[in-house]
This record gives C-alpha cells, structure tokens and sequence, in this order.
C-alpha cells in the first residue's frame, strides 16, 4: 500500500504539553491509524489498517498530550503488546508524534510492554523494526529472521511486503531478574 505524505496529517502537539498514559479505547483508532501512517507514509514503519487496529486495540499503551499553549492535545505515542504464543509476543506498532520525539516516550511505552509481559510471566519479546539502535537500547538483540517462532510467519503472511520483507527482527528475553 503506497501512502501520500500530504494524505497523513497529525495534530499539531506542543513538544512541553503534559502527558498522561493509558490504554487504548475503540475511540483511539483514528489517531493511532494517523500517527503510524504518518511513518508509514515516511518509510520508517509498516502500515496498520483499522480494521487490524480494532481487532488488537486491547494491545496498546498511549502517551496523550494535553491541549497546551494554544496547541490542541492529542496521541503522543503508542505501542501494542501482541500474544503470538504461550511464550512469546511482539512489541509492534511503536509510533511517536514528531512533535514528542526526544522525550523518553518510546523506551517508556516499550517499557510498559515488557512490564505487562513480565506481569503474565512472558518469557521473551521480539519486534520487526527499521530501528535497530533503538531497540538495543531496550535491551533487545538481533537474530535471524529464519529463527523466529512458526506464529509470526503465520503473522507475516497477511503483511504486503511479506516476499521483500527488509525488517530487523529484535529479541529480548525476559527471564528472571532481566
């Protein structure tokens, strides 16, 4: 799916507004479809329709930021949590306002993640990602593609890009004390 840059609008977020965190609601779809097009539409990620947004909207953590300084307030940023088997799941969707980058807000939400995995006693977490250097500073590793759990190919072949796959895969464990 080709995404035009001027279709994929955000709310203009002032980078000081407050935050406050949650999970998803059925009203999220939108702004969380709108953050990650806007990267999507950048190269930087993969598109999520809403249709896949509402069947996983339970999956995802936001950051939201409060009308501030004549700004309007709006998704700060997202990541969802998706069970792929009793013992692995995907950080996935992973998206932060550009006007919020810089914040810590990416590491905290994958934070969040890693936190509701542990609270299940989940013993390991993966992700696609185009950002690699991000994803070690969370403690994930590379590995092989090839070496992924049967579950996330049957994930893959629903994706457009599922013969040219160019995504990283990132693995953390989660064993105890990590």
């Amino acid at each position: 799916m080709t995404l035009s840059l001027d279709s994929i609008a955000v709310p203009d977020l002032h980078p000081d507004a407050p935050l406050s965190t949650r999970k998803a609601r059925l009203s999220d779809i939108e702004a969380i479809h709108e953050l990650i097009g806007y990267w999507a539409a950048r190269g930087l990620m993969l598109v999520r329709s809403r249709a896949l947004l509402a069947e996983t909207i339970r999956d995802f953590h936001l950051y939201l930021a409060s009308a501030h300084a004549g700004h309007p307030g709006g998704l700060a940023g997202v990541c969802g949590l998706h069970m792929l088997a009793p013992d692995l799941a995907e950080v996935r969707g992973l998206a932060i306002h550009p006007a919020m980058q810089g914040r810590g807000l990416g590491k905290k939400l994958v934070e969040a993640c890693e936190q509701e995995a542990r609270e299940i006693a989940l013993p390991a977490l993966f992700a696609w990602t185009y950002q690699q250097g991000f994803f070690e500073k969370c403690g994930f590793v590379r590995i092989d593609k090839t070496n992924l759990h049967p579950k996330v190919w049957s994930e893959c072949q629903r994706c457009a890009f599922f013969e040219n796959c160019n995504e990283i895969a990132m693995f953390r464990e989660l064993g105890s004390g990590n």
